[in-house]
């Protein structure tokens, strides 16, 4: 029997991020977009209840037989990244009732700017702020917002009401992203969604391809800290080893990297 590669079966997108960031209204809003052009499928997370299934399936966006939700029990980010075990059977029990679905898109609980995926559950992620957050929240970092394959800045409608420049925000998480996918969206405004479409159609086809590289954004992205004892100084603080920390030391002189020796 041939091989079964991640390219044979559908698109599995993580969407995650902070309580109340509209991680469900972003699914909603991408199966309004795609669901006359795509087989789609949904899994939610949530600890003790069914709320975000229940959402979505009144907001009529799919069938509800494609809408399952998992009952965590956990924090959330346990069973996207620790052990992933329901929500991988889930999104195998949903492909197998739907043969053959192009999409199933999988949210996570509500978390933290920690909360990542495991490549091992899905092919590309989508870390979701909002901006009732706060304007700073890009800057402050984290796997999700540093790593994700797209980064949205949601509800952008509302920041007139929370004072918050949605430029500089954009552009202050594209600099904490070195430069990867940001999108600001609001599900009222019709040129951000047709980009989210697109967005989606573009890692499909890689999908398809198989030229697609399910990225891990890993347990901590370089986040800096402040060196107290010389105001304007620090080091930018990397995980990308488990054996291995990197230090990379900024002042307005000079800027060196610090690899500790192997043991």
């Amino acid at each position: 029997m041939p091989d079964i590669t991640p390219a044979d079966r559908a698109l599995r997108l993580g969407v995650a991020g902070p309580v109340g960031t509209g991680k469900s209204s972003l699914i909603a809003t991408v199966c309004r977009s795609l669901a006359d052009d795509l087989r789609l499928g949904v899994i939610t997370n949530d600890i003790y209840t069914d709320e975000d299934a229940r959402f979505l399936r009144s907001a009529g966006v799919l069938e509800p037989e494609r809408i399952r939700a998992v009952e965590t029990g956990a924090c959330p980010h346990t069973a996207i990244r620790d052990d992933i075990t329901a929500n991988l059977l889930a999104a195998e029990d949903l492909e197998r009732d739907f043969a053959p679905l192009d999409v199933v898109l999988i949210e996570s609980g509500g978390d933290n700017l920690t909360a990542t995926f495991s490549p091992a559950l899905v092919d590309a992620q989508i870390f979701v702020l909002d901006v009732a957050g706060g304007g700073d929240v890009a800057r402050k970092g984290g796997p999700g917002i540093g790593r994700a394959d797209l980064l949205v800045v949601n509800k952008t409608d509302l920041a007139p009401y929370v004072g918050v420049d949605v430029p500089q925000m954009v552009a202050d998480a594209s600099e904490a992203r070195d430069g990867r996918a940001v999108l600001a969206l609001s599900r009222t405004d019709a040129a951000s969604v047709a980009a989210l479409r697109t967005w989606v159609l573009g890692v499909l086809e890689s999908h398809r391809r198989g030229t697609h590289v399910p990225q891990d954004p890993g347990p901590m992205a370089p986040h800096f800290h402040a060196d107290e004892e010389h105001p304007g100084g620090g080091f930018v603080h990397t995980h990308d080893a488990a054996s291995e920390h990197e230090h990379e030391s900024r002042s307005a002189d000079e800027v060196h990297v610090h690899s500790p020796a192997r043991k």
